[in-house]
């Protein structure tokens, strides 16, 4: 057995994979059809399979398995398969490699933060590797749910608020994961998950209802997963919720009308965690045997965990309520990746080909992710120019506080079930190094973890900030407190940390703030205590490294909010793309609670669309992002001013580096049709490009959208482009001021 490599493989022909499925299905007894429908949980403790598993392998009864981690295992289950079971149709083996095996990158939210899909395919690419040396073949991801509610705690697995950006770096997750040829040994199946709506939950509760207009639909929450598909993305994971009163594990206008009939997707469709036996607690069904029967004719090909295919299929297809066509479309669908995957050909997997997990090669891109992910928030200008970047030959004493200073595990984020937290380097451990000798540290943590509300250690806290020329304050949250079912009604900082923020900055020395966590948090009453913001969501195994290179100028920061931050929770949802309304606020009109006279009778304060308790405008606006370097946007202009509908247009502007070091900008273009015959958002992000200036230098960006850019879903929920006005903007983030008018006009006939 040899690994695979770009160069050795040609892909497969799709006439002799259709013909090796047809085979194979006409050879298949209806139980061995519904076994490849069904996916189990590894069931054992230790390295010996159970017998009654190993005999339901044997006799074709199992077409997936999930959480089987160890190539000694995998193997001798895929040996079952392929040597002793009558067709020897080989298993999928799926795991959840979300951002990272065993070296783990930032979170995916932060990795969005890069703006850099290269970055992002690569570490998929390496996830993909470390994950196949262990016998894995198909993991659950990327996560493509378009995330606006970050009290959702599965906020820190999306790619952000915005359709293009997640539909970019969700395609790019797709080519890591399964390389440049599926078959490779080293190339995993991806699924996109959770189709589709999920990241629309009410309240930002797991598993909660999604009340989604089906205009919504189709212009923000489908795009990513259709990106997917046309990256060939194998397979798609059915969401949790319901779905306007459909649950999505049961809706034919996702899994069918929509996936199938319009997408022409032909890969499989596998439910989530026991969603098909959910369908009954949902009260969408009565029984096991009924949910079944939804979900197979809505369109799920594969079920994870529960055993409502396996018991209750084959009475269905008796009764003739299920035909035993759509059971050869579900097991060819299931059937079709597996050989596209190479999976007849190399069911088996020798570790020792493989690179060593978390090497060195591995922890560098672990490296670079996160540096690329970092956003510089706020950077306030002292007496002596900005309070960053540090220079430690300048500085006597540093005073390292907060829960987060030293825990490589927390650093790691959500859904790391095959980390190594010892090859994951903290902050401390990094800035020791960086300083070596050359400035004192004193460290208190402050708080045990980020949840601490006990004040014991602030005395100890503010006495080492007032004997320091700088404080580093790193806070946020403990890993525990996102992902699946980590939800929270309030994202202010929690435990006692705002408390301990504002007892150090009234020592009046300069403080910077850190924050590791797993969705964006609502910072408005602490922000304005501290010189300095460095949002690092959780940042992986080589968050410490990447943190101090960025505070001491290493590193120039580059990295953009791939999401909007809000000042306070009652904000949720807002996001950059919103509706104008018909009564906008202004700052003219905007009326805060503490300004209105006592005993004031008027109802109608202000007369437009805002909170009484708080400023209208997000804190940070999705695509901020600071620099060590000043970056200047001059003379956007057209190629042409006004162009027909159905022909591109060219749109350039020039880039300045006006500071005196290298930096990297993310060019950003906006854009806004200013009368439609259904109701725009205010902007919308149509391109985006990484651009890397030295000091001085000037560079004319190019930008070119494409006719369907100026597309939207009209009345009749078909895509419809319309002649009319459009303004455009180019810009550092979506407040972008730079902008210029076009006409679209109607094609000329000939």
């Amino acid at each position: 057995m040899s690994m695979a490599t770009t160069a050795e493989v040609t892909p497969p022909d799709a006439g002799a994979v259709e013909a090796r499925v047809r085979d194979l299905l006409a050879r298949m007894t209806l139980s061995e059809k519904i076994g490849q429908l069904s996916q189990v949980n590894a069931p054992w403790d230790g390295e010996d399979l159970p017998e009654d598993f190993a005999e339901a392998i044997r006799r074709g009864w199992i077409g997936s398995v999930l959480n089987a981690v160890g190539v000694e295992q995998v193997n001798e289950m895929q040996r079952i398969a392929v040597e002793e079971s009558r067709l020897g149709i080989p298993l999928l083996v799926g795991r959840d490699v979300i951002h990272g095996f065993r070296t783990v990158f930032p979170i995916p939210l932060g990795q969005a933060a890069s703006w850099n899909p290269e970055l992002i395919r690569e570490g998929a690419r390496i996830a993909a590797r470390e994950a196949a040396s262990t016998g894995i073949n198909w993991t659950f991801a990327p996560m493509v749910d378009i995330g606006r509610d970050p009290r959702w705690g599965r906020v820190a697995e999306c790619l952000g608020e915005d359709p293009l950006l997640a539909s970019r770096l969700g395609a790019a997750m797709v080519q890591g994961f399964q390389g440049d040829d599926l078959r490779a040994d080293d190339a995993i199946v991806a699924c996109a998950k959770h189709f589709a709506g999920y990241g629309a939950s009410e309240s930002g509760k797991d598993y909660a209802a999604t009340n989604i207009p089906e205009r919504e639909l189709r212009e923000v929450h489908l795009p990513p997963f259709r990106a997917a598909v046309d990256a060939g993305c194998q397979t798609l994971m059915a969401s949790f919720s319901d779905l306007d009163g459909i649950p999505a594990t049961a809706n034919h206008f996702l899994m069918t009308t929509v996936l199938r009939d319009e997408w022409g997707f032909d890969g499989f469709v596998v439910s989530d965690w026991d969603s098909i036996h959910q369908l009954a607690i949902h009260g969408l069904t009565g029984s096991d045997r009924e949910s079944a029967y939804e979900a197979a004719m809505a369109g799920v090909d594969m079920e994870m965990a529960s055993r409502c295919y396996i018991e209750h299929l084959e009475r269905l297809v008796e009764e003739e309520r299920v035909p035993l066509e759509r059971i050869d479309q579900m097991v060819a669908n299931v059937l079709r990746v597996k050989f596209r995957a190479g999976a007849f050909e190399s069911p088996y997997r020798d570790s020792a080909l493989f690179p060593a997990l978390g090497n060195d090669e591995h922890r560098a891109a672990a490296y670079e992710s996160a540096v690329q992910s970092g956003v510089l928030l706020k950077n306030d200008h002292g007496t002596a120019g900005p309070t960053l970047p540090l220079d430690l030959d300048a500085l006597d004493r540093i005073a390292v506080i907060g829960p987060l200073t030293d825990a490589p595990g927390e650093q790691l984020g959500t859904w790391i079930f095959d980390a190594d937290a010892s090859i994951s380097t903290p902050p401390l451990a990094s800035l020791r190094d960086a300083c070596d000798g050359r400035c004192e540290i004193e460290v208190v943590r402050g708080l045990e973890t980020t949840r601490d509300r006990r004040h014991d250690a602030f005395p100890a806290a503010v006495a080492a900030a007032q004997a320091a020329d700088v404080a580093l304050l790193f806070v946020g949250e403990d890993a525990i407190l996102s992902g699946e079912a980590h939800c929270r009604a309030d994202i202010s900082l929690p435990g006692a940390q705002e408390a301990l923020i504002e007892a150090v900055a009234a020592t009046g020395t300069p403080v910077v703030l850190v924050i590791m966590a797993g969705r964006p948090l609502a910072l408005e009453s602490v922000t304005g205590f501290v010189d300095a913001v460095l949002y690092m969501w959780h940042p992986g195994c080589m968050g410490g490294p990447a943190i101090v290179d960025l505070l001491t100028g290493r590193r120039n920061p580059s990295g953009k909010l791939p999401i909007t931050l809000p000042r306070v929770t009652g904000q949720i949802p807002i996001y950059y793309a919103h509706r104008r309304t018909g009564r906008p606020p202004t700052p003219e009109s905007f009326v805060y609670i503490d300004d209105i006279p006592p005993h004031a009778q008027q109802l109608s304060i202000g007369n437009t669309s805002f909170h009484l308790d708080v400023w209208f405008r997000p804190l940070f606006s999705f695509g901020h992002g600071m620099s060590y370097t000043d970056f200047r946007y001059e003379r956007l202009r057209l190629e042409r001013d006004s162009v027909e509908i159905g022909q591109p247009v060219r749109v350039f502007v020039d880039l300045v580096n006006e500071g005196d070091r290298p930096g990297v900008e993310v060019a950003q273009l906006y854009l806004h049709d200013q009368v439609a015959s259904v109701t725009r958002p205010v902007r919308e992000l149509k391109d985006f490009q990484r651009v890397e200036l030295e000091p001085g230098e000037r560079r004319t960006l190019e930008f070119l959208l494409p006719p369907e850019a100026f597309a939207f879903i009209g009345r009749d929920m078909k895509p419809r482009v319309e002649p009319g006005r459009f303004s455009l903007w180019v810009g550092r983030d979506s407040d972008a001021t730079l902008r210029v008018e076009l006409e679209l006009t109607r094609e000329t006939r000939a």
